[in-house]
């Protein structure tokens, strides 16, 4: 089964095709805000190179967050669109989940912590487990220090990964134990979204296109004003 995968939960935006052979083809930018403008040539792109066309695709895979409003709710709708045009269930994955899969064979608690703004971050805590990672708490939102504290009282050897990790490395520089992961595992990946997909699909646990619901964890930063009403 082929799948696209679509991610777009935070700065960074992509897709990626696979399936049991792995990865075929994939497509990122890190351009913020330009989400809605950038994800549908990256799909044609990304099919380009895989040499497949749409009606080839067996499922869509999306990252449901939790992130920045504007850029999930990009991601979410496409995705839920293509599903629905295409006529193929979906497998949903969380925005944490793909960043701490490719630090699988790390051996260590793995922190994932990506910047929510407003002085706060999304972020979870992971183990290890044989080929891949298992969720031990969160996904939170909440003051980096929170997660500091949450470290720190855990004793465990830990990776810290994330786009609010490198925002806030001061905060984990020096903690005893810790170590801040390379840059380049910052964000989530449409690869580990289709690799992540893949086994979620053998084993069927798809997802309706109408039951997907992004995670946003907090409400988004612009609200519409209220009027009240009179009685």
């Amino acid at each position: 089964m082929l799948i696209l995968g679509i991610e777009s939960a935070t700065g960074r935006v992509g897709c990626a095709i696979g399936g049991h052979e792995g990865v075929r083809s994939s497509v990122q930018t890190t351009r913020d805000r330009h989400h809605a403008e950038l994800l549908a040539p990256q799909i044609q792109a990304a099919c380009s190179h895989a040499g497949v066309a749409l009606q080839d695709l067996g499922a869509v895979a999306v990252d449901v967050g939790p992130g920045l409003y504007t850029g999930l709710r990009v991601g979410v709708t496409t995705a839920v669109t293509m599903a629905h045009a295409l006529r193929v269930p979906m497998v949903a994955v969380s925005s944490l989940d793909l960043v701490a899969y490719p630090l699988r064979h790390t051996g260590r608690s793995i922190a994932v912590v990506i910047d929510a703004r407003r002085g706060e971050v999304f972020h979870a805590r992971y183990g290890c487990l044989p080929g891949g990672v298992q969720r031990l708490d969160g996904p939170e939102v909440g003051p980096p220090d929170h997660v500091v504290s949450q470290i720190l009282a855990t004793g465990d050897e830990t990776l810290v990964v994330g786009d609010g990790a490198e925002r806030y490395a001061s905060m984990f520089e020096g903690l005893r134990g810790v170590e801040l992961a390379d840059p380049g595992f910052a964000h989530p990946s449409a690869e580990s979204l289709v690799l992540l997909a893949h086994a979620l699909a053998l084993r069927e646990e798809f997802v309706r296109p109408d039951e997907i619901q992004p995670l946003y964890l907090r409400r988004p930063d612009a609200q519409p004003h209220q009027t009240a009403s009179s009685s």
